[in-house]
């Protein structure tokens, strides 16, 4: 089991870039493929964009395809979300989750963080 802490949500406007960081607890961190996704008021928890446990593989959501980065640092037990030409429509809360397996499922995923709030303005 991983502990996850969320950080780096805010307010912004249309276009503007955040970066989320997601810092985990524990010494296993480097074996666990790392999601991030996201749940907006009313709608379904729904994937953005995972990352393999060595770095070398990625998967994004189209919808955030050339705009989002998924990153991590198993030195620092961290996770990152570069977010940029941020819409409205990105507007929600951000959650990031570690899985055994790479997979862009969110029940494959057993840990999850909290989550961060990102609101877009237009």
């Amino acid at each position: 089991q991983v502990q996850l802490v969320e950080s780096g949500g805010g307010l912004v406007q249309a276009g503007d870039s955040l970066k989320l960081s997601c810092a985990a607890s524990g010494r296993t961190f480097r074996s666990y493929a790392m999601g991030w996704f996201r749940q907006a008021p009313g709608k379904e928890r729904e994937f953005v964009a995972t990352i393999s446990w060595s770095g070398s593989s990625t998967t994004y959501t189209d919808s955030v395809k050339g705009r989002f980065t998924i990153s991590r640092d198993n030195a620092k037990n961290t996770a990152y979300l570069q977010m940029n030409s941020l819409k409205p429509e990105d507007t929600a809360v951000y959650l990031c989750a570690a899985a055994n397996t790479y997979s862009t499922r969110v029940s494959s995923y057993n840990d999850w963080g909290q989550g961060t709030q990102v609101t877009v303005s237009s």
